[in-house]
């Protein structure tokens, strides 16, 4: 192997420039040519491919976002879209490919693997950490700081107004970013799509805190369990003159520089899928287990069910079941 490609595909992450930098410099290193692809595979079957230096990298690691940019692409689905990605790939002389990316970007490296010989990698980058075969993914623990800092600062205004408020947060399925970023910021209630609740238990929880004088509870949603205006005004319907409020974090949780454990698992993660690259693995991803960097099939890894940490809802709920 002698050269290879990486591009960042899907939603962006923070840690994805982390691991572009890993790529090159540890490929580099062991002798490799490194090509970027800009916009993922967008940009992969409209042939935006350029040779990345270490010179080029030499200030990204702390980075949010992408310095290749990245895309969503429906045409990577098409048998046409991929011969053509096939057809870019040889045409610049790319012999692996590292994609980092979530569950779409890895069927994406399934398909060039397992159906045109194209010799892949994949990293977990999502802030939502819904892939079940890792315990962590790029850009979840800066994704966490951003709301538990945006809440730390919300709740300063929030208490000398005596106001509630609702914060919605990101996470369609899975509702880590809440769990963990509710539990560090102390919010009064958590609510994930991975355990139902009514608004009944809602509104009740409210007026058993505000009876004993808690007027400026925090509930943390995640997007997948509700919508903070909807429910702000059930709640608002229910509970006269209660004072509430709803702020959606939205693409905060995206941005910022990457914290200190999404820039070390990015470097840790690429330089484990350039390795792998020049053993001649493929069709593989790579993922963190009990701090431990390891490598897993992508079909299997793509199958696997993602589990819910019951154990650590139940003790945020014994942090705040004392009134």
């Amino acid at each position: 192997m002698k050269r290879i490609g990486v591009l960042t595909s899907g939603g962006d992450s923070q840690g994805m420039n982390a691991a572009v930098y890993a790529t090159v410099r540890y490929a580099t290193e062991k002798g490799l040519e490194v090509y970027g692809i800009e916009l993922g595979y967008k940009g992969l079957i409209e042939g935006k491919v350029r040779k990345l230096s270490v010179t080029d990298v030499d200030d990204i690691i702390y980075r949010g976002g992408t310095i290749l940019k990245t895309a969503r692409c429906e045409e990577m689905k098409t048998v046409e879209g991929q011969k053509q990605a096939v057809k870019t790939l040889t045409d610049n002389g790319i012999d692996g490919l590292v994609v980092i990316g979530g569950d779409g970007s890895f069927n994406g490296a399934k398909v060039l693997s397992t159906q045109y010989g194209v010799k892949t990698m994949g990293i977990p980058g999502t802030i939502d950490n819904d892939l079940a075969y890792t315990d962590f993914t790029l850009g979840f623990d800066t994704a966490v700081n951003v709301v538990m800092n945006t809440i730390t600062m919300l709740r300063d205004t929030m208490s000398c107004n005596d106001r509630n408020c609702i914060v919605q947060v990101m996470g369609r399925n899975c509702g880590d970013i809440a769990l963990y970023a509710g539990i560090t910021s102390a919010a009064e209630m958590i609510l994930v799509p991975e355990v139902p609740f009514t608004m009944d238990e809602v509104v009740a929880r409210l007026q058993r805190n505000m009876s004993h004088g808690k007027n400026d509870n925090i509930i943390v949603v995640a997007e997948g369990a509700g919508k903070a205006e909807e429910m702000r005004a059930i709640v608002k319907e229910r509970i006269p003159g209660i004072n509430i409020r709803s702020m959606i974090v939205g693409h905060l949780q995206r941005g910022g520089d990457a914290s200190f454990q999404d820039r070390l698992l990015g470097v840790r993660m690429a330089s484990h899928a350039v390795e792998c690259l020049i053993e001649g693995k493929t069709n593989r991803v790579v993922g963190v287990r009990h701090n431990v960097i390891i490598d897993e099939d992508i079909v299997e890894a793509l199958s696997a069910r993602k589990s819910f940490n019951i154990d650590l809802y139940n003790l945020a709920k014994k942090m705040v079941d004392t009134f």
